[in-house]
């Protein structure tokens, strides 16, 4: 299908994301806790994070909203119902909603909400993948980025530490077996993304397939999954099980010092997942920046690309049903996705689950 307004989509970055939570209070708790998150916003009563329904938070260029349903037919309420707490709207930022959701419909995109003006902020929604939808926001030039549609601003509530987080890298989304085509396809042909890589992944008797797609503007990365299903279950067969369907299975952050973000998120509680030593007895890469005992000591992944080396780490999941998690990134150069790291992932989050299961 070709482009033909190609220029509508080329301003879209992430603007905000949005988790349906069951409880918002301990949900805000977590990331202003643990990730040194602060509030930004809040529905009423806008005076106290306790009792609301929905808080937005921000740190540094992050912004999320976390949302409680308001009753048995808000959205919200299905949403947890089936999938538990998680991520139900990345929120893209545009120059002109009307004109990219009035183009994204006409080439094949299913709407969500009509576009509409609040306190300055247009907003318009279409149908993602699974149950995640896209909202595009509108911002007036020179606006407040804390300020989001529907949330009365709760001043002076500041960060308890700096966590050093600051963007979010990208989405990693578990789709159904045969979806990872069409949904690839959707992306480029209604919203302009293009594919930047791909690759299949063994492990062990295990496989999956992995696509990323990526919007002109490169503000946002969706790394798409699906599980070969000719081959044992693995923990992408393990997600869309407990999931109830396609979803969100990891939001990364980048870091400008790995170091120093996980050893202060270790700090505040956070628990990230164990590498075993012999990943760094086999360590062959001369290293950038840090020194194997630095990573060996806080289970930091390092791997390299022909632009460069990336460090990553990936947090236990403190979800009922396993299903998300995070990852701190740093990135000094590589442009993928640390490949490399995919089988250490495998064995931890299989350590995880079987843990999980003999406490049951």
């Amino acid at each position: 299908m070709a482009n033909s307004n190609a220029s509508v989509f080329g301003g879209l970055s992430i603007d905000h994301v949005e988790f349906y939570v069951h409880d918002t209070v301990a949900a805000a708790a977590q990331f202003i806790d643990s990730y040194g998150f602060e509030v930004y916003g809040a529905s009423e009563p806008a005076e106290s994070v306790t009792g609301i329904r929905s808080v937005a938070l921000g740190k540094d260029q992050i912004r999320l909203v976390l949302t409680t349903a308001q009753g048995a037919d808000h959205p919200a309420a299905a949403y947890v119902e089936q999938h538990g707490d998680g991520v139900a709207n990345i929120a893209l930022t545009t120059p002109d909603v009307r004109e990219v959701f009035a183009e994204a419909v006409r080439r094949g995109a299913a709407a969500v909400a009509e576009p509409a003006e609040r306190n300055g902020l247009v907003t318009a929604s279409i149908r993602g993948f699974g149950d995640v939808i896209h909202t595009f926001v509108q911002r007036p030039e020179n606006e407040d980025v804390r300020k989001l549609p529907g949330f009365s601003p709760v001043p002076g509530t500041g960060t308890r530490f700096d966590s050093g987080l600051r963007t979010i890298d990208h989405f990693a989304i578990c789709l159904e077996a045969g979806q990872l085509g069409p949904t690839v396809e959707f992306y480029e042909n209604v919203l302009d993304f293009r594919m930047i890589f791909e690759e299949r992944i063994m492990v062990g008797s295990q496989a999956m397939d992995s696509k990323v797609v990526q919007s002109r503007s490169g503000g946002v990365t969706l790394t798409l999954i699906e599980p070969d299903t000719s081959l044992e279950p693995g923990q992408i067969d393990g997600f869309l099980k407990n999931h109830g369907g396609a979803g969100v299975q990891h939001i990364a952050f980048t870091t400008d010092s790995i170091v120093e973000s996980v050893g202060l998120l270790k700090s505040q509680g956070v628990s990230f997942l164990g590498t075993p030593d012999a990943y760094y007895r086999l360590l062959s890469l001369d290293l950038t920046k840090y020194s194997v005992s630095e990573l060996k000591e806080l289970d930091i992944l390092v791997d390299e690309d022909h632009d460069g080396q990336l460090f990553q780490i990936f947090t236990s999941s403190v979800h009922p049903n396993r299903t998300f998690f995070m990852e701190v990134i740093e990135r000094m150069g590589a442009r993928t996705f640390g490949s490399g790291n995919i089988k250490a992932l495998y064995e931890a989050v299989e350590r995880q689950r079987a843990d999980a299961e003999a406490e049951k």
